[in-house]
């Protein structure tokens, strides 16, 4: 499959290791960065659902790899395999993550604990392996943390708030430790996206209002996303470091449409009285 923005040699030659390729936002950006030439080696707990979306996938350049990046021994296993085979790792994307929608009275330590793990400590065990085996022995490489929006907290995700912000700052911390080594660290803060988890995995109240939350008035889409980790593992992408992008129909700075529709007519104008 072709990229409909990008040339097919863009990323000839890259080697990425992206983490939750088996669905959503990991599969669009692995179909991307192997319509791009790249060779991606993608990761996830389950095997069916990653040998999908190497399936779907230009040219027969996606691997696939069972790994659960919450435990140490099969990370190390996973890094040393790609770099076994393949001889280095350009680019990584962390993009496996998890959480669910509950109350914050009604979070166990437990379910605390599972998502801070999955979202945080499986994001350092990745990257550590990564810098440590690949990168800083090569002297360069990319880091793509992606993280959520809005950043001042979503309602209901006490739990993946927390943890998306400990990414976003460890990410910033990596990018001054590390650009000695010729590593860039990003965070990729990821708003709706129109994925089969959110349309179908939370309360139908929620996904048939979600778009009327963001002022472009719509959810992104997959091919948004992928497009834009394509951009940040390109050369165009060779200054950022640091940074915390954020993609979400300008969620982050306003909730809803403007003016507000509660004090506008059905054109979108103020009413006629007020213009009086």
């Amino acid at each position: 499959m072709a990229s409909k923005i990008y040339a097919p040699d863009l990323l000839e030659g890259q080697v990425v290791l992206l983490s939750g390729g088996g669905s959503g936002l990991g599969r669009a950006a692995a179909i991307e960065l192997t319509s791009c030439g790249a060779r991606v080696v993608i990761c996830g707990r389950r095997e069916e659902p990653l040998e999908e979306t190497a399936a779907l996938c230009a040219g027969g350049l996606c691997d696939v790899e069972v790994c659960d990046i919450r435990e140490e021994d099969q990370v190390e296993a996973l890094v040393d395999g790609v770099l076994e085979r393949h001889g280095k790792i350009d680019v990584l994307v962390n993009n496996a993550g998890g959480q669910y929608l509950t109350p914050a009275e009604d979070i166990t330590p437990k379910g605390f604990r599972t998502v801070m793990r999955l979202n945080v400590e499986g994001t350092w065990l990745m990257t550590h392996a990564v810098a440590t085996k690949a990168m800083i022995p090569a002297g360069e490489g990319k880091v793509v943390n992606v993280t959520l929006s809005p950043h001042h907290g979503l309602p209901g995700m006490a739990h993946s708030s927390a943890a998306r912000a400990a990414v976003e700052n460890l990410t910033r911390v990596l990018s001054i430790e590390w650009a000695r080594f010729g590593i860039k660290l990003t965070a990729f803060a990821a708003g709706h996206f129109a994925t089969q988890t959110l349309l179908t995995k939370y309360p139908q109240p929620v996904v048939d209002n979600v778009a009327h939350s963001v002022p472009l008035g719509r959810l992104g889409t997959e091919e948004e996303f992928a497009w834009a980790i394509a951009y940040l593992a390109s050369p165009a992408g060779d200054y950022y470091s640091g940074s915390i992008l954020t993609m979400d129909g300008a969620r982050d700075n306003w909730v809803g449409p403007w003016p507000p529709q509660l004090i506008t007519d059905e054109a979108g104008k103020p009413p006629a009285e007020s213009r009086k």
